[in-house]
């Protein structure tokens, strides 16, 4: 639905050897030397030894002597300097264990250098990174580092600063030294402080020089230690607080099924499953008052596609302190963040997917907003779902985890439905407002009118944008594709313009006026002309939202428009102004990808428009139709949220597919009797488990040769672990081509998904990939593409 299939990072990546590991490919190949030989134990004394992970390199844990210098220093949880490989060459690692361990015959490495003042790692995050490894496939480091931010390892935003303290024994050193007042003044502020102070500060306070500062140190009556200090605090804007909003009875019921849970201190998913526009977010806020009450910190995760402006001033005016974490904060920013966070000083934290892993030593309540979003999971290793992750969290820390969806995913609507969560019902909108009424417009060619539209606007549609204009309301029109036009092809001779290095038709993009590959980036001027045979005719075929916006400035020449997709908002802060401009009404008809259809709340909307719900409805993936019912019912939503009503329209050339008949009739509960029995006819999810593996390479049957040998393997290991299991593949991959690289899948699916992965872990310790070959395992996978 427009994202990027999941693929391998360019810097490096996990690849499976042959020997087991699962190790990490970049250009520093010197990190994989032979460690010494292993510790060898006896019973004649014992030490204390620090298991760690190194944070590149092979993926077991390996142990350290903690030299007495670093005793009480080092716990698990922080990073240290070990050295590595027979040139003892020093690198970072986690250290994830301490235990007194016997002497062996062989004296062990000593860890070098312990790298954090405090602990960066609880003992209850050590735990959740180890099982996202286990449970994805993944390296431990790849997920300790998904855990911890680079601003965080960095210390980005920070100095080391130096700070000055009284020395404990300064009393009894005062006996033997004469003290000019200078230095009298100093020790009195010194004295008279809660902490320790900087030089700069000190001589400020005091009124002096550097000069009796330095002999105070120089006399011990002042001790020094560093430590880092952000440079600078995050300015936070001044944000007019609100009161609670009353609440009706599906509110009320959805909030008390969450205390209930909360004030039991016990884990349980509740799943609420409420219509737009039904007050979720409400509920939410007013069981996060609860969790503060009691001094303890809650986390909202919400689609970074959602995590606009006005659902983060909803949340700042009732809490007034929150922490918002989302991919545009720099890596300075995101460590203050965490800082705070860890220290207990902010309540709220709202955030995308990775917000899961927010440092929280109080967690009292998770939330996670839209849970069916597939931005919930992770395309490159660790391959992680946050919903899943949230739960083992939640599970963890006994905390109530609430999913909140208008339109559930079908595995979490079925958990529900065999009782694995508690299911709570909000079939209403707020105040009774009416769901918009729904209408298709069939966009097949009736043999004897002809075609019944020209342009992206079907006569219907553009006859209801003028009256909802007319009405004084505003418009938002979704087309789910970039560029101008989506492929480009000769009529004479056929030839489609394609990315050389992807096999994918490539994009116009008339703002540039280029032929742009939406995977590598790979792009060349707009032809005139076909590349192939010269022929001057070249058509440009297929809508895309610049074409949409062009062709309604034609339309609507006097009506200011604006394109929201990720061409346009790529600068820092303009979704921002984007929804401000909006929702000030300065711009009347709104279009763009899905960016547009979710967690916006604009009372002026009397239309929204699809152009054409049939963009994802045909993909080569199982959830297809989910998703096109979701889309539509989620972009449905936008509209009839003020006094004024309103309607959608939705353009279509499938009127009868079960999924756009479902969300006309606002019907999930249709829609999922009607899916659910083909998913347990197929044995697709949630009624069975899946792991899908990609295999690419620079040479197509070299690729293939090993994806055949990787299905036969993994064939062999299930018919050990389970017979219900079953191995569909090697095939082509629906995109068989990216970034110069073939690529081939293979999908097994059984009832027991830990079955499915020790068949993984077997296949990859016996067999090794040619040279130039890799492949991953995405475990629960989403992208099927």
């Amino acid at each position: 639905m427009g994202n990027k299939p999941a693929d391998f990072a360019p810097a490096g990546f996990w690849i499976f050897l042959g020997s087991g590991k699962l190790s990490f490919m970049s250009d520093q190949r010197n990190l994989f030397e032979e460690p010494s030989e292993p510790w060898e134990s006896d019973d004649r004394a014992e030490q204390l030894v620090a298991s760690v992970i190194l944070a590149e390199g092979p993926e077991r844990e390996f142990d350290y002597f903690v030299p007495d210098e670093l005793h009480g220093q080092i716990e698990p949880g922080k990073r240290v300097r070990v050295p590595f490989g027979r040139s003892n060459r020093p690198v970072p690692a986690y250290c994830v264990r301490l235990a007194d361990k016997p002497v062996g015959q062989r004296k062990l490495k000593a860890v070098q250098a312990v790298l954090d003042a405090r602990n960066l790692l609880s003992p209850a995050m050590l735990r959740l990174t180890k099982w996202i490894a286990d449970y994805y496939l993944c390296s431990w480091a790849s997920a300790l580092a998904t855990v911890l931010p680079a601003g965080v390892r960095t210390g980005a935003g920070t100095r080391l600063t130096t700070f000055l303290s009284l020395d404990p024994d300064f009393k009894s050193k005062l006996e033997s030294e004469k003290i000019p007042p200078k230095q009298q003044m100093v020790l009195k502020v010194l004295a008279a402080g809660t902490s320790p102070m900087t030089a700069a500060e000190l001589a400020r306070e005091a009124k002096c020089t550097a000069a009796p500062i330095a002999a105070l140190r120089r006399k011990a009556l002042i001790r020094s230690h560093t430590a880092r200090l952000h440079v600078g605090q995050q300015s936070a804007s001044s944000i007019v607080r609100e009161r609670h909003l009353v609440m009706n009875p599906d509110q009320r019921r959805a909030l008390e099924a969450i205390l209930r849970t909360m004030r039991a201190k016990e884990y349980r998913t509740i799943l609420i499953h409420g219509v737009t526009g039904s007050g979720k977010t409400e509920v939410y806020i007013q069981a996060i008052q609860e969790v503060i009450h009691f001094g303890r910190q809650a986390i909202v995760l919400v689609p970074e596609i959602s995590l606009t402006p006005q659902t983060v001033e909803r949340f700042r005016s009732r809490f007034g302190e929150v922490a918002v974490l989302h991919s545009h904060l720099t890596d300075a920013e995101r460590h203050w963040h965490w800082q705070r966070i860890a220290e207990g000083k902010v309540p709220v934290v709202v955030g995308a997917r990775s917000a899961i892993f927010a440092p929280t030593p109080h967690l009292g309540l998770i939330v996670m907003d839209e849970e069916h979003e597939a931005s919930f999971k992770q395309d490159s290793a660790p391959r992680y779902h946050a919903r899943d992750v949230a739960i083992e969290r939640a599970k963890a820390e006994a905390v109530p985890l609430v999913l909140g969806s208008a339109t559930p995913s079908l595995e979490s609507w079925h958990k529900a439905r065999v009782g694995g969560y508690l299911a709570v019902e909000m079939p209403r909108r707020v105040l009774d407002r009416p769901l918009p009424t729904v209408g298709t417009i069939d966009l097949r060619i009736d043999k004897n009118r002809g075609a019944l539209t020209r342009g992206a606007i079907g006569r219907q549609l553009h006859a209801a944008v003028v009256q909802a204009l007319e009405g004084g309301g505003q418009v938002i029109l979704l087309l789910n594709r970039r560029g101008y036009s989506t492929h480009i092809q000769c009529p004479a001779c056929g030839n489609v313009l394609k990315c050389p290095h992807c096999d994918i038709a490539l994009t116009h993009h008339r703002t540039q006026e280029i032929a742009l590959c939406h995977f590598c980036d790979y792009e060349v001027p707009a032809p005139t002309s076909c590349p192939g045979c010269g022929f001057l005719g070249i058509r440009y075929s297929g809508q895309g939202t610049q074409r949409l916006e062009a062709e309604v400035r034609a339309r609507f020449p006097n009506v200011p428009c604006l394109r929201m997709d990720t061409d346009t908002m790529q600068g820092r802060g303009s979704h921002e102004r984007a929804f401000a401009a909006f929702r000030a009404g300065k711009v009347k008809i709104l279009l763009g990808t899905q960016m547009i259809a979710k967690g916006l709340d604009f009372p002026d909307v009397t239309l929204v428009g699809v152009i054409n719900a049939d963009t994802a409805l045909h993909l080569p993936d199982f959830r297809a139709a989910e998703r096109t019912f979701q889309l539509v019912t989620q972009v449905a939503g936008r509209t009839g949220r003020g006094e004024r009503g309103g309607r959608v329209l939705v353009q279509t050339f499938n009127p009868d597919h079960p999924a756009i008949l479902a969300a006309v009739r606002h019907d999930y509960a249709a829609f999922a009797a009607g899916e659910l029995p083909i998913r347990e006819m197929l044995k697709y999810p949630p009624f069975s488990r899946m792991i899908r593996l990609v295999v690419r390479g620079p040479v197509e049957t070299a690729a293939l040769a090993f994806a055949k040998s990787l299905a036969a393997n993994l064939t062999a290991a299930l018919a050990v672990e389970t017979a219900e299991a079953r191995v569909l593949g090697p095939a082509p991959a629906p995109f068989a081509k990216l970034r110069g690289l073939y690529r081939f899948q293979i999908q097994i699916q059984g009832p027991d998904g830990e079955r499915l992965r020790a068949a993984v872990r077997k296949t990859a310790a016996e067999l090794k990939p040619p040279d130039e070959v890799q492949w991953i395992a995405d475990v629960d996978p989403l992208d099927m593409m």
